[in-house]
């Protein structure tokens, strides 16, 4: 029989379908007959969805089900994308034994009609919720009257859309819904004709469904009056009716919790809760778009939270301060902490225990004299601890005065005058120095070391911070003291020893660097302390005298100041002190940082034709300077070219000029001579001066001309005019030149020697020698002696 029946076939005999317009859901409900429940088969039924402008199936989903002997009927939910009022729905079903192969035909076609068959007054948009979830899919259809073609159906803002139509019914298609710049979307339909009632709009608003509340907690100060809080999350941009909604309920007692709801920066509710103890409270938020809970499940005993402390008040020594505050929870055991804060910031906290009495205090200790403290107080609950109640309003307390702690740390200037001295008394406070008051003056007294003089004193403002007194050249001791109300700090004693004539010690220079300039000195181990003295402002009176003390064992420092600047001199004394009484040691000077000098020298000029002598005996290398003066270089080059004297380096300009550089190392050496120079030559020259910080940029030249050269002329006239002038006398008495130069030579026709009796050999005469009786007759070849 049960093989029998699962080749049964089991039509669907029974088919209802229904719609929820504001779900947008099709409810479909069917049965297959008594047997097959009697026989609880387990059957599969294939649905299919149809709308009326669709030639197939919009929709196939298989549907599996053990049936029961209840006999009760099926049910099927569709959810569509489309308003079910845009157009007609039908549904049809079959069905088959799970095990079987064998369909059942189709049922009936089903229908539920949409709004597209009404006879309309005019178009109509759907979905009627005009709400839409931002990033959702939405589906808007616009329904025309019968007999009239939807002409335009759009959104404004324009946004992307999936358009179509079957002239009556007009669809949009909204993937990922955003919200705009402004607050909502609104949608136009119109029909082909042009009367009012051919036109149709509806507005849509983009949303956020709300967050689910955070930090949602219970608490209670009474343990009467429950409040609830919790945070609203992120804006749901949809406002008025149709805002979020926040409801609370209670379930143990199954109510509706008697509050209203107030949101500004955190939301909060709070109501009468009697005598019930334990609570289950959930909070709903709910807008258009959904809805959202959180629950808080509590013992009221567990969830205490004082009110704060309130009217503060005190009472005060020089180093406690008791501190007494009232508090509203009676009946509750309260646990509490005070909070002090201190003048430099440190921040202290001091716990303690409530009492039974209308009020609570605590003793605060270890405190400054006449000093300024902020106290505050919170409480929690002694037993379950919740949370800290509010702070108590911040009461500013001051500690009574008491007599000033430790000593001034004291300095002086001495100045020699006629007959004595003038001791210029500087003092600050030390580190570990308080006043310890309201009003406070300083004692200064002195006296002669050796005796014999009443001690002399004056009392200083406490606007000051230095005075002047005159001594003679003995020696004398010198203390400060501060004063205040209560009574005098110790003394802070030097001593001023007998003025003596002193030979007066070299200055040595010292570099600075970024972070001050660096001292040191050479150490003595008869010293117990060293000091060192300086001026912020060198160039003022008074210069702001400043001094730091430094311990036996230390023989270097770097002093900073925030006066410091760059180019500014500054010079350090440096002292060894022992039994209050200080010796000068060592002098120091020095820059933060050596700039190029304020000013060029001013060069005189003394000229020859080819060397130029530039001097600057004026120029300063003094304090006044912005650095200590290294040096000086000199430039030097024609006019219409580049320089290459002899003994020069090349120096080149931004302009690319070319200068000749000479370097003077030594800074008192104020002459210096450029030699190799060209005679009738203009020549551009300027001197600088050189700190560690540099030079300042030639921006100014000083030219010159040399002049010719004299001894260039004397050459001029030996070798041309001089040889000029001989060669036209010679030429006036060329005869006179001839004959004592060049004498004509006497010929011998014409010598008296030959006037004897003419013997001729040819046209010659020829003297023989037989005319003439030599006394000696030399024959040097006896050839030629036959020949003769």
């Amino acid at each position: 029989l049960f093989v029998l029946l699962e080749s049964t076939v089991f039509p669907v005999n029974y088919l209802n379908i229904s719609k929820d317009l504001a779900l947008q859901r099709l409810l479909v409900e069917w049965d297959v007959g008594k047997s097959a429940h009697d026989a609880e088969l387990a059957m599969s039924f294939e649905i299919q969805v149809r709308r009326t402008d669709e030639t197939t199936t919009v929709w196939t989903e298989f549907h599996n089900v053990t049936l029961d002997k209840s006999g009760k009927p099926l049910h099927w939910v569709w959810d569509s994308d489309l308003p079910l009022e845009c157009m007609s729905h039908s549904v049809r079903i079959r069905s088959k034994a799970e095990a079987s192969k064998i369909w059942s035909q189709w049922s009936l076609w089903e229908t539920v009609l949409g709004l597209d068959t009404s006879n309309n007054s005019g178009p109509q948009i759907f979905p009627n919720e005009k709400i839409v979830e931002e990033g959702s899919d939405i589906t808007l259809c616009c329904i025309g009257r019968k007999d009239q073609i939807i002409k335009e159906f759009f959104l404004s803002p324009a946004v992307h859309v999936f358009n179509r139509t079957n002239s009556q019914v007009g669809l949009l298609t909204v993937k990922n819904v955003a919200r705009q710049k402004v607050p909502h979307i609104t949608v136009y339909c119109k029909e082909s004709c042009n009367e009012e009632q051919c036109y149709d709009q509806a507005v849509f608003f983009v949303g956020k469904p709300p967050d689910t509340p955070n930090d949602f907690s219970c608490q209670t100060q009474d343990m009467r009056t429950v409040t609830c809080t919790w945070s609203q999350g992120g804006d749901t941009y949809l406002y008025g009716r149709h805002s979020p909604k926040y409801t609370l309920s209670e379930e143990f007692s199954q109510k509706t919790v008697p509050c209203t709801v107030s949101c500004s920066e955190q939301c909060s509710c709070s109501w009468d809760i009697g005598q019930q103890r334990t609570c289950n409270i959930t909070v709903t938020v709910e807008n258009p778009l959904g809805k959202k809970t959180a629950t808080d499940v509590f013992d009221v005993t567990h969830r205490i939270y004082p009110a704060a402390p309130f009217q503060l008040w005190e009472e005060c020594t020089d180093t406690e301060i008791t501190l007494y505050w009232k508090h509203r929870n009676k009946g509750i055991e309260l646990f509490c902490q005070t909070e002090v804060l201190h003048p430099d910031g440190k921040v202290e906290l001091h716990n303690s225990s409530a009492t039974h009495l209308p009020y609570a205090s605590i003793t605060l200790g270890g405190l400054q004299p006449y000093t300024e403290y902020t106290a505050r107080v919170h409480c929690g609950a002694a037993k379950h601890f919740w949370r800290w109640s509010e702070w108590s309003e911040a009461r500013p307390i001051r500690t009574k005065e008491a007599t000033p702690s430790g000593k001034l740390d004291i300095w002086r200037e001495i100045t020699p005058v006629l007959g004595g001295r003038n001791v210029t008394l500087f003092w600050k406070q030390a580190p570990s120095f308080r006043a310890n008051g309201r009003s406070i003056s300083y004692e200064v007294t002195w006296e002669k070391v050796e005796g014999g003089s009443e001690p002399e004193s004056i009392s200083v403002s406490s606007v000051y911070n230095s005075t002047r007194i005159s001594i003679d050249n003995h020696s004398y001791i010198i203390s400060i003291m501060a004063k205040n109300n209560v009574n005098y700090s110790l003394p802070s004693v030097l001593i001023i020893p007998r003025a003596t004539g002193t030979e007066e010690l070299k200055e040595e220079q010292v570099n600075g660097t970024d972070d001050g300039i660096f001292i040191s000195w050479e150490p003595r181990h008869i010293y117990d302390s060293y000091i060192i003295d300086w001026c912020n402002f060198p160039m003022l009176q008074p210069c702001d005298l400043q001094w730091k003390r430094f311990g036996p064992n230390t023989s270097s420092a770097l002093i900073n100041s925030a006066a410091f600047v760059p180019g500014v001199r500054y010079n350090f004394r440096i002292y060894g002190s022992v039994a209050n009484r200080a010796s000068l040691l060592e002098k120091k000077t020095g820059y933060l940082r050596e700039l190029p000098p304020l000013h060029d020298p001013t060069v005189e000029v003394e000229l020859t034709f080819n060397a130029v002598t530039l001097s600057w005996d004026s120029y300063l290398t003094n304090e006044s300077q912005s650095g200590f003066i290294r040096g000086y270089h000199v430039y030097v080059s024609p006019i219409q070219e580049d320089c290459s004297l002899k003994g020069s380096k090349k120096h080149v300009l931004p302009d690319d000029s070319v200068l000749c550089k000479y370097t003077i190392e030594n800074p008192e050496e104020k002459r210096y001579t450029v030699k190799h120079l060209l005679s009738n030559t203009k020549y551009k020259l300027v001197v600088k001066a050189y700190t560690g910080g540099g030079e300042t940029p030639i921006v100014n030249f000083r030219y010159i001309d040399t002049p010719f050269n004299s001894n260039m002329l004397y050459l001029l006239v030996l070798l041309v005019i001089v040889p000029a002038l001989v060669a036209a006398v010679c030429r006036w008495k060329m005869k006179w030149v001839k004959e004592c130069c060049c004498p004509i030579i006497p010929s011998p026709n014409k010598s008296k020697v030959l006037s004897f009796k003419e013997f001729k050999i040819g046209s010659e005469k020829v003297l023989k020698i037989s005319d003439c009786i030599p006394d000696v007759l030399a024959v040097d070849n006896k050839a030629e002696a036959q020949k003769l």
